[in-house]
């Protein structure tokens, strides 16, 4: 974090008198890049929340996802490690502070901003995201905002090749978008896909388990033997291979979480029952949400 961003949050924290602020300064704010292939690169910050897609070449850079505000100015300076082009689109995947708080300092250094409709439409309100209990985030400033929306797709032809963003169907949230680079073979998934980790299915915000097993077909279909894939969160690129074995992830559990309905399990009963105990080792790297946080959305869109 640069000395006038920790000037500008210790204000806010003199104001506010919040543990929460000081957490803020004691984070390590920094990111490290690492060639995907092509002409795309994948910015992992030490913070691990929320990975970014920087694509390059002689027309300019282009983002997918910005991170958090204090984290701008150590995104830029990485990407000029890369590139010295300037930086003049920024697509986000999804609503998730972690994916939009950059938007308003980027757009003040003039990046375009883009997203889907619904993007937009839910950052024009208070933000609820999905944490035990449900947290809640003041809506975003109206600089954050995207000044260009889809309501299905966009296609940018930049750096000599097609870059296809698109709708997914209603997975993480209702408003989750892929990032398809043609010519590079990489694919950026957001959150939908997240390595090593469970699925976060955020129902606040329209996301749907059944829609991420949608979601995870359509990537696998799209993607060949050589795609890369970028995860929202995880410290490694995948490929289709790594989406196969996640889609496998989503399958057992909806099959395990089914059959436990159709004996007329309860889902207190279901919990008790431990039915991810051979899953944790592999999937449980993110202590903040758990198969105990995921269950119980499973069983209730399968009781529906």
């Amino acid at each position: 974090m640069t000395k006038s961003s920790k000037k500008q949050v210790a204000s806010i924290c003199l104001l506010l008198v919040s543990s929460v602020c000081l957490q803020v300064l004691a984070q390590d704010w920094s990111f490290s890049s690492y060639p995907v292939q092509g002409n795309v690169y994948m910015l992992e910050p030490a913070n691990t929340m929320g990975n970014v897609g920087v694509f390059v070449g002689d027309d300019g850079v282009l983002l997918v996802d910005s991170h958090f505000s204090f984290s701008v100015a150590e995104l830029l300076g990485e990407i000029r490690k890369i590139s010295d082009k300037e930086v003049r689109f920024l697509v986000n995947t999804h609503v998730h502070p972690d994916h939009i708080s950059g938007n308003g300092v980027l757009a003040d250094y003039g990046v375009t901003v883009i997203a889907h409709d619904d993007v937009r439409l839910r950052m024009l309100s208070e933000l609820r995201i999905p944490r035990r209990g449900g947290v809640f985030r003041p809506k975003p400033e109206a600089n954050a905002l995207p000044v260009i929306t889809y309501s299905d797709a966009l296609t940018f032809h930049l750096n000599g090749e097609e870059v296809r963003v698109f709708h997914a169907p209603p997975a993480h949230t209702g408003g989750d978008s892929f990032v398809y680079f043609v010519g590079s073979d990489v694919l950026h998934l957001g959150d939908v896909f997240r390595t090593r980790r469970y699925p976060i299915i955020d129902h606040y915000n329209g996301g749907s388990f059944l829609g991420m097993i949608d979601a995870m077909e359509l990537a696998i279909d799209l993607a060949g033997p050589n795609t890369k894939v970028i995860p929202g969160h995880g410290t490694a690129f995948s490929d289709r291979e790594g989406m196969k074995q996640y889609h496998q992830l989503l399958t057992t559990l909806r099959d395990r979480v089914q059959g436990f309905i159709d004996q007329g399990g309860s889902l207190d009963a279901m919990l008790a029952e431990q039915l991810t105990g051979d899953l944790d080792s592999d999937w449980g790297d993110d202590p903040g949400w758990t198969a105990t946080d995921l269950l119980p959305i499973i069983y209730q869109e399968l009781s529906e």
